[in-house]
C-alpha cells in the first residue's frame, strides 16, 4: 500500500491541528480544475483583500479627484460654449431598449492588481498521479496537518468516504483527553476514511480500523500511510481490517487483504480497552448491527471496556408525523436504553452523556445537534 494512486472522484483536504505555536487554518477544497489558482489569506493576521479594497479606494479616489479637475478646467476654459453644449444634451432622447426600458450604462469594475494576489495551488486529485507529483506526495507533512483523502458527496451506501463532524467532534476528545487512550488498544468500528483512528494513533498503542468493503478500506489504508509520520514518534499502529456488523464472526480469511490473523484476534479479545464509533448511526437496521455487534464484542472481552460514540441530530420534516422529527437519532436513543436495561448476566452496561465542554483542537462548525455518549462495559 505505499505506492498511492488516487482516484477521479476523490479530493486530499488538509486537516490542521490547533497546537501550541502553530499556523490555526483548515484547508477545505472544492472540486476545481488542477493549476487553477486561488486567494487564500491567514486566518491570524488581515487578509490581503481588505489590503486590496483599501488601494483600490485610493486609485478610485484619485481617478475622481484626476477627472473633477479636468472638469473643473473645461468650464473654465469652455465658458458659454459649456452652456451651449450642455443645453444641446438637454434635447437627447435617453437611450431605450426595445421594450421601451432605460437602460443605465454601467462602468466597467475595475480589476485587482493581479501581483498583489497571494496565489496558491491547491491539491486536487484527479486521475492517476504522475512519477513526479508521487514523490511530492511522499514529502514529510507539518506535524499538525492530518492530510485526508475523501469524496465531497455520495450516495447513502458510501457515505463512509466522507468525512463527518462527528469523526472532528470524537478526533477532539482524543485530543484533549490524551490520558484516557494512551497506551490503549483500540477498535473503531465504522471507520470510514479513517480520520480518528488516526488520530487515536498518536495516543494509543494499537488500533484496529474496521469498516467493510474493498473500496472503502483501501482509501483508509491510503490515509493511514499518509499520515504515518504523526503516529511514528508516538509508537502508534493502525490496521485496518475488514468487520461487517451482519457478520457474526471476524473474517480470519488469509487471503482477504484485509483479513484477521490469529494473534490479532487474539490480541482484539485480551487487550481492547477502547472501543469507539463516529457518526455511524443514521439507518435503523445499520443501529441495530451495531449494538449488535458491540454486545457480541464486549461480551468476548476480558477486560472492562468504554465504547464513545458520537452522533449528529439530523432534524428532517416528515408527512407522517406532519412535524420536524429525527428518527434515526431516537432509534439510536432506544438503542441505547435497551442497552442499560438489558441484565444477561454476563456483562453490565452503563450509558451516560458526555457533554461537549472539552476544548475543540480541529477548526470547523460545533453545533449543538452534535452528542457523544460514552458506554462502559463491566463483565459480571
Amino acid at each position: 500500500m505505499d505506492q498511492i494512486t488516487f482516484h477521479y472522484d476523490t479530493v486530499l483536504s488538509d486537516v490542521h491541528l490547533l497546537l501550541p505555536n502553530s499556523r490555526h487554518l483548515m484547508a477545505r477544497l472544492n472540486r476545481i480544475r488542477i493549476g487553477v489558482p486561488q486567494h487564500t489569506c491567514d486566518l491570524g493576521s488581515p487578509c490581503g483583500g481588505e489590503e486590496l479594497d483599501r488601494d483600490t479606494q485610493e486609485e478610485s479616489g484619485r481617478g475622481d479627484a484626476r477627472g473633477s479637475e479636468t472638469g473643473a478646467d473645461a468650464g473654465a476654459d469652455g465658458g458659454e460654449d459649456g452652456g451651449e453644449d450642455r443645453g444641446a444634451d438637454r434635447g437627447v432622447e435617453p437611450p431605450l431598449d426595445e421594450d421601451g426600458d432605460l437602460e443605465v450604462p454601467r462602468r466597467p469594475r475595475q480589476r485587482l492588481p493581479e501581483r498583489d494576489r497571494d496565489m496558491v495551488y491547491p491539491i486536487i486529485l484527479s486521475q492517476a498521479r504522475r512519477e513526479e507529483e508521487e514523490e511530492d506526495e511522499e514529502e514529510e507533512c507539518p506535524r499538525d496537518v492530518i492530510r485526508i483523502e475523501h469524496t465531497m458527496a455520495t450516495p447513502l451506501e458510501d457515505v463512509g468516504k466522507q468525512v463527518w463532524r462527528g469523526a472532528f467532534l470524537l478526533a477532539d476528545l482524543i485530543l484533549s483527553q490524551p490520558t484516557t487512550f494512551r497506551g490503549a488498544t483500540v477498535l473503531e468500528l465504522g471507520a470510514g476514511t479513517g480520520l480518528t483512528s488516526v488520530v487515536m494513533a498518536t495516543v494509543a498503542k494499537t488500533v484496529y480500523c474496521t469498516d467493510v468493503g474493498e473500496d472503502l478500506l483501501s482509501m483508509c489504508q491510503k490515509n493511514v500511510t499518509l499520515n504515518r509520520h504523526l503516529m511514528e514518534p508516538a509508537g502508534g499502529e493502525v490496521r485496518v481490517r475488514l468487520l461487517d456488523w451482519l457478520r457474526h464472526d471476524l473474517c480470519t480469511d488469509a487471503d482477504a487483504e484485509f483479513g484477521w490473523t490469529e494473534d490479532e484476534v487474539a490480541d482484539l479479545h485480551d487487550n481492547t480497552t477502547i472501543i469507539i464509533a463516529a457518526d455511524v448511526c443514521y439507518d435503523d437496521d445499520l443501529t441495530d448491527a451495531l449494538f449488535r455487534t458491540l454486545y457480541r464484542i464486549c461480551n468476548n472481552l476480558r477486560l472492562p471496556c468504554t465504547t464513545y460514540l458520537s452522533i449528529e441530530k439530523r432534524l428532517n420534516f416528515t408527512l407522517r408525523h406532519l412535524d420536524i422529527s429525527c428518527e434515526a437519532y431516537d432509534h439510536f436513543r432506544h438503542c441505547l436504553c435497551e442497552m442499560q436495561e438489558l441484565k444477561d448476566g454476563r456483562t453490565c452496561f452503563t450509558v451516560e452523556q458526555v457533554k461537549p465542554s472539552f476544548p475543540q483542537c480541529l477548526l470547523y462548525e460545533r453545533i449543538e445537534q452534535l452528542e457523544l455518549w460514552k458506554v462502559t462495559a463491566v463483565p459480571v
